[in-house]
Parts: C-alpha cells; structure tokens; sequence
C-alpha cells in the first residue's frame, strides 16, 4: 500500500493511499472511505449502505441525502447503480469533502456536497423531502472510530421530518448494542413509524447497518433485485458481495 496524499491540520492526519486499484482515505489512521471504479463491491461496510437502495424498483429513489461523506465511496455507487435525480453529501469536514471530489471523483450536476454540521443542517433544512436518508455520522475517539451522533428519539425526529412518506433511513452503527438502544429499535413510538427494519452486517466488520422503510419489504425482494445487476449479483463466484440480513420487525 502506497501514500498518494497526505496532509497534516493540527494533530490530524490525512492520508489517501492506494491498495491495487482501490483508493482509501484515513484520518488519523481511521478508515473512512475506499473505492475502486473497477471493483465497486469492497466486502466492507460501505456496501451495507449501499444495499437497502435495491428495495426499490429502478427510478424510485430520486432524492438522496448522504450525512457523513467522507470519501464518497458511497455516493459514487449510488450514482453509479442507482442513478438518483440528486444526491446531496454533508460533511463538516472540509478536507474530507476536498479529498472526496479530487481523488475520488465526485463532482457533477446530480451531486451537491455542503460543508455543515449534520445536526444544524438537517434542522436548517427546509427543501423537499429525500425518498433515502443514510446517516453515516462518525468520528474517532482514540483511533476507534465512534458514532457522533447519538440516534436517540430528537435525532430520529429530525430525520424522519426530512423523509419522503414512502422512503427509508438507513443509518450505521458501530454495535449491535448501539443499533438496539436506538430510538428505531427500542422507542415503539419512533418504531411504529417505520413498516419494516432489518439490520445488515459483514464479517470484515463488527458494524451494524440498521435499514428502516416506510413500506412492506422483505429479504426476498433484495435478493432478487441484486441479481439483476451483474456486479452486484451473490450468485456469482466473482462477486465479493457477502453480507448478512436480519429483520427487527415488520
């Protein structure tokens, strides 16, 4: 693996190095972001938040909102496999954002990215509402990397206000305790809210992808969808895409 880029602000450290093909970014030895064009499935945690997608047909979602960009891996899938009208990214870091558009290539007339806070942005936000919210809000204490947003009832509020009456928040957890003292999963009144969860986890990771719809859905449904796509196909001994599904309800 080979440094491309590195900066130092203060006591954090940038880097953006190359594995292959694939480009990463850290932020103080933190990994945040890797994307490589010609192998977009990473057996990671950034395609947990790239699936719930595929419980909707081609053309449904066509606003997205994306808080916590990072490198933009995320984004740069979206784009690729799902095609929304718009994809808005927030992030407060500026350097993150920089990094996302210079090396990892996103820029263009459906991407916006805002440098905000998540939390004041999305209570600011008077705009139309988005058919997909992915909440990927993290930081690092200590070299871990932590949630820095608790998904407590407020926070579950706010974002609920900005989501289409018939879309999905998909927001990731660094636990599968953190995704169950959620208000999601543990608060009925924010939990009625939703008509079907489900949570997605890889064995690379100890994350937690918590996926709430405010539809009927089943695990059925996105494994048929994903086999459409040939690169996103399981069935496919190429394929690196390996995750695990559960349901929380329905």
């Amino acid at each position: 693996m080979s440094i491309v880029w590195q900066k130092r602000s203060g006591a954090v450290d940038y880097q953006v190095r190359r594995a292959g093909r694939s480009l990463r970014l850290y932020t103080n030895g933190v990994f945040h972001s890797q994307y490589n064009p010609a192998r977009p499935v990473t057996g990671s945690v950034w395609d947990l938040l790239l699936l719930p997608a595929f419980f909707f047909r081609p053309g449904e979602l066509q606003r997205i909102l994306v808080l916590g960009v990072g490198g933009g891996a995320v984004i740069q899938n979206l784009r690729r496999f799902v095609r929304p009208q718009q994809v808005t990214g927030v992030e407060l870091n500026p350097v993150h954002l920089s990094v996302a558009r210079r090396f990892f290539g996103v820029r263009g007339d459906d991407v916006e990215l805002i440098e905000a806070d998540a939390t004041d942005w999305v209570r600011r936000y008077r705009g139309p509402a988005f058919d997909l919210i992915i909440d990927d809000l993290f930081g690092d204490v200590d070299g871990e990397p932590q949630r820095a947003v608790h998904a407590g009832r407020e926070w579950a509020g706010a974002l609920l206000g900005l989501l289409s009456g018939d879309g999905a928040i998909v927001s990731n957890f660094a636990s599968r305790l953190e995704l169950g003292v959620s208000a999601y999963v543990s608060q009925a009144a924010c939990r009625n809210r939703f008509e079907t969860g489900f949570c997605l986890t890889t064995a690379q990771n100890y994350n937690e992808v918590g996926v709430f719809l405010r539809r009927p859905a089943t695990t059925r449904q996105l494994r048929e969808r994903l086999t459409e796509i040939p690169e996103l196909n399981p069935r496919r001994r190429s394929n690196r895409l390996a995750y695990r599904i559960r349901t929380l309800f329905d």
